[in-house]
């Protein structure tokens, strides 16, 4: 199992390089942040800090998506650190949530989305695609390979990821739900015509290491909240009780009223008090270090090929070592 570390580019920049390359020497292999232009620092300028200030991580978003930026920009911004670095990126996208919302615009369609996914990988990769009805190709590009993940959880995004995507991000780190969008995802690849073992799958959750489960349900308790955004999506596209989507996922935002997006990925956050201490533990990875090994092997058990560790909150480094001194270790082959 690989391991991932996910940051907000709050500044200063350079914390977020430090954090990136301790987890790069605590075996981590790949280096996420979100991408919300109006709520954080720009992330691609600091991936380029990121990977010259490290040898092996790879970099991405988790999640952009193919709104806040027009298509050709995001493929050659990939490709151009590609180019610099060696083939070290990951484009993780989906709809998009805080950054359309924050800036007044709707989550983009999914059919939208699929067609991003293929036109940024094909022009990342050199060839030729078409954007809005016009054929283009970025022409420079040489030997450059753009892994595109696809972040889902209703039936449809997760066909879609299935079909389209190389890799699938599942933001939650509840077993149950695991097993049934994995199968899912593995499912529409195969009526599509793809191996389902070709499509990678990241489980990505908050992880906070210690023996003070209040405290660190406390400081991961906003990680519902942020769930919980996509989860009322479900609900009012499928209804409170489909069997489309499960109530496993679903029952926890009844007492949700609204949210606020300056909050957004952080400790504290006032508009989550609707989040039950159940969803915290099934969606999160806390306790010691035997509890997250515990959880991690039956995420693997269930193809899970990485686990991507939110890292926002008071104990961050704590966070990064103890998972490279006990828990990396005891999930390697």
């Amino acid at each position: 199992m690989d391991f991932g570390l996910v940051l907000q580019t709050d500044p200063p920049a350079s914390r977020v390089v430090s954090l990136m390359q301790r987890a790069e020497r605590n075996g981590f292999t790949h280096g996420w942040t979100f991408d919300s232009a109006v709520l954080w620092q720009e992330p691609f300028v600091i991936y380029s800090q990121i990977l010259a200030g490290t040898t092996k991580l790879k970099v991405g978003p988790m999640v952009t998506n193919p709104g806040t930026r027009t298509w050709e920009v995001t493929a050659s911004t990939f490709a151009t650190l590609n180019d610099m670095y060696g083939n070290r990126t990951v484009c993780g996208i989906g709809r998009g949530d805080s950054a359309m919302r924050v800036a007044g615009r709707r989550p983009n369609t999914l059919a939208r989305l699929g067609e991003a996914i293929d036109a940024i990988r094909d022009l990342a990769e050199g060839r030729e695609a078409e954007v809005d009805g016009q054929l283009m190709r970025i022409s420079w590009v040489r030997d450059s390979r753009l892994p595109v993940w696809m972040a889902a959880y209703g039936p449809k995004a997760l066909a879609l990821a299935g079909r389209k995507a190389d890799g699938f991000i599942l933001q939650l780190a509840d077993p149950y739900l695991t097993g049934v969008m994995v199968k899912a995802v593995r499912a529409a690849a195969v009526e599509a015509g793809r191996d389902p073992d070709s499509v990678t799958v990241c489980v990505a959750a908050p992880a906070y290491v210690g023996d003070d489960l209040a405290h660190a349900r406390e400081q991961c308790r906003w990680f519902g909240g942020m769930v919980g955004n996509h989860v009322a999506d479900l609900v009012a596209r499928y209804g409170e009780h489909s069997d489309l989507v499960p109530e496993a996922l679903t029952s926890y935002i009844k007492d949700r009223h609204g949210y606020d997006y300056s909050h957004h990925g952080r400790a504290g956050n006032p508009s989550t008090d609707f989040v039950p201490d159940e969803i915290v533990d099934r969606f999160c990875l806390l306790g010691p270090p035997e509890a997250h090994i515990e959880k991690l092997r039956a995420l693997r058990e269930l193809g899970v090929d990485q686990f991507a560790v939110y890292d926002m909150h008071d104990a961050q480094e704590t966070t990064i070592d103890a998972y490279g001194a006990e828990i990396i270790p005891a999930l390697q082959p």
